[in-house]
């Protein structure tokens, strides 16, 4: 017996190119969303994860490839297809003069709802939010973290399959961040397929799995806890009393892919062949030097200066 086919992916991009100007944004780039699915679009300012995201929401032709959703292309997708996709950009448009509450109603207007629809909606997405009791309080007397959920609730009102966050967490307190997560978790269980840019590295474990961007390209995708084992560099931490030569040495060699300081301390991620090379450099410079386990950030450094070099 046959198996039945997979479902298309929610949102897709197949070798997507896009340019400005004669500068190549977006490089053949290709991913994909699924139902249930946390994907991370994790790189710097300048990687190219916006533009990404207005290809893949419709907003934006593509110059080659193509950007689906629900497995048409944009170009040919009816109204119920685009009816699936909720979306935040990074600057949300609230009206700071209504409240909470005038918002919720606004964008239910927009999208259609009848007033059954807009007040069971409005009930749970106030709760899941936490906005209840501000739900009298203009938006913009909100703070950064209440803004971005109500932000997020109005994208929710008319129950799309696909969440888009463009960097939701940019500029949001370490305490709204941890919720706004655990806000994205409770909808990747409900089977809302959720893809969320960031240009923080720490966020990308949060994710089911991410996609690393660079320069328009993509450097690798895959579950993070798998990547950042199979990173091939090795990381070094040195801790010296004065670390100026240490950063000088590091900086000058050629084996050195990438330097973090911290404090008296010094990570620095190095290629396997110029490890030892490097430790008896340190060492001689009075520094005590020891392995440490890479991370997240440690992974993109390898990956970017990896790419770089075969670029050259």
């Amino acid at each position: 017996m046959t198996p039945p086919e997979p479902p298309p992916a929610l949102l897709e991009a197949r070798g997507v190119v896009r340019r400005f100007a004669g500068v190549t944004a977006l490089d053949g780039v290709s991913l994909a969303l699924a139902p249930g699915e946390l994907l991370g679009l994790v790189g710097p300012d300048g990687a190219g994860k916006t533009t990404l995201i207005r290809a893949l929401t419709g907003l934006i032709d593509v110059d080659a490839g193509q950007a689906l959703v629900d497995g048409v292309p944009w170009r040919r997708a009816r109204a119920d297809a685009r009816e699936q996709l909720g979306y935040m950009p990074q600057q949300f448009a609230l009206y700071g003069d209504l409240s909470v509450d005038e918002n919720l109603r606004f964008f239910a207007h927009l999208f259609g709802l009848s007033r059954a629809e807009l007040r069971e909606r409005r009930a749970r997405l106030l709760s899941i939010t936490q906005l209840e009791a501000a739900r009298d309080r203009p938006a913009a007397a909100l703070s950064g973290g209440m803004y971005k959920k109500l932000a997020i609730a109005c994208a929710l009102l008319h129950r799309p399959r696909a969440l888009v966050l463009d960097e939701p967490t940019n500029g949001v307190d370490p305490v709204s961040r941890r919720e706004l997560w655990a806000l994205l978790y409770e909808f990747v269980a409900e089977g809302m397929g959720v893809l969320v840019s960031t240009p923080y590295m720490d966020e990308a474990a949060r994710c089911g799995r991410v996609c690393l961007l660079a320069g328009g390209k993509v450097l690798t995708s895959g579950e993070p806890t798998a990547l950042v084992r199979a990173c091939a560099d090795v990381v070094l931490e040195a801790r010296a009393a004065d670390r100026a030569p240490l950063d000088a040495y590091l900086e000058a060699h050629p084996g050195v892919l990438a330097v973090t300081p911290a404090g008296e301390r010094v990570r620095a991620l190095v290629a396997p062949a110029s490890a030892a090379e490097v430790t008896a450099g340190l060492e001689a410079r009075g520094a005590s030097v020891a392995p440490s386990v890479p991370d997240f950030e440690d992974l993109y450094f390898s990956l970017a200066a990896r790419a770089g070099a075969e670029a050259a």
